[in-house]
């Protein structure tokens, strides 16, 4: 991580863009640790739904905006940003809805401080299709003069086990993936959050800024098994299985407007294909440096699964 610049003037808005998201849900977090700074959000969304009201009864102000149709952006960005808080699905469409948001920005004169919940994928070489859009997408701010603060974090999120594994581990007891025995690097969506308000509450940079934040542990899937059966009491089993069966498992069950799609299915498939294959993480997993910059232990998988309990164990409520 840099060396912090000082915070930008108290009351200053900030435009949150994917706080109604449904993945790793780091918009929603990010809002309420802004808001409790003092700061004034807007928050982006396509309609006024649940999420929305949800937000607005939190102290946001939600706006209507797509970031895939331009003309709508210009009224959702006010003038009064001091910064912008950019967060794309694990899904398609980055690079236009990057294009757009940046356009819009440049064409109002605006230099608020872009920064990109990004991932350690991130690459025009790398064999998901995800991360090279995404690297594109960082680019096209960075050629628009926006000076973005981009955070690859090098860790998956607690929450992919419950989106991707949930259904079989409720009703066969079994977490069968293309990760074979690697150990991952592993956060909770709320910590990856935290790690870009700090940012947030700061001008832009002079140039733009690529930072890797570890996860906070690393597990193997079969341990994660093991933390899942020790707290729900169930046995639950790992089966590795190759790219291609994990892939279209994934599709088979894919909503193309939910948070497990097909181009999720392509990228978390080759992801976990990579880690099999003996490719190393970014960085590795660092609990300390992760709690010394967030301010707070991190929270570990077998906390989560206790926060989770139900949805592992099969009583929903």
């Amino acid at each position: 991580m840099t060396q912090a610049t000082p915070k930008a003037s108290a009351g200053s808005t900030v435009l949150v863009i994917g706080a109604t998201g449904k993945h790793g849900n780091t918009g929603a977090v990010v809002v309420d640790r802004l808001i409790a700074e003092g700061r004034h959000v807007r928050v982006l969304t396509r309609t006024y739904g649940e999420r929305a009201d949800e937000l607005r009864q939190r102290g946001a102000e939600p706006v209507l905006g797509d970031l895939h149709d331009r003309s709508t952006l210009s009224a959702a960005l006010q003038g009064d940003e001091s910064a912008v808080y950019f967060t794309y699905p694990v899904a398609a469409g980055v690079i236009p809805a990057a294009a757009n948001l940046a356009s819009v920005l440049v064409e109002s004169g605006q230099r608020p401080h872009v920064v990109v919940m990004s991932m350690a994928a991130s690459s025009h070489t790398h064999p998901s299709k995800l991360g090279s859009a995404q690297a594109v997408a960082e680019e096209i701010f960075t050629w628009a003069g926006l000076n973005p603060t981009i955070l690859r974090v090098a860790a998956l999120f607690h929450e992919n086990v419950l989106i991707l594994h949930a259904k079989s581990i409720r009703e066969d007891g079994v977490i069968a993936n293309s990760f074979g025995s690697a150990k991952v690097s592993w956060i909770a969506g709320r910590d990856a959050a935290e790690l870009a308000v700090p940012y947030l509450l700061q001008p832009p940079p002079s140039g733009p800024v690529v930072s890797y934040p570890g996860g906070a542990e690393a597990l193997s899937h079969a341990e994660i098994a093991e933390i899942i059966s020790a707290e729900t009491g169930r046995k639950i089993e790992y089966r590795p299985i190759s790219q291609q069966q994990w892939r279209g498992i994934i599709e088979s069950s894919s909503n193309d407007d939910g948070p497990v799609n097909t181009a999720m299915a392509q990228h978390i498939s080759s992801i976990g294909a990579g880690y099999a294959n003996g490719k190393a993480p970014v960085k590795p997993a660092d609990p300390d440096a992760l709690a010394a910059i967030l301010g707070h232990h991190p929270v570990t998988f077998t906390e989560f699964v206790r926060e989770h309990r139900d949805e592992f164990a099969g009583v929903l409520t």
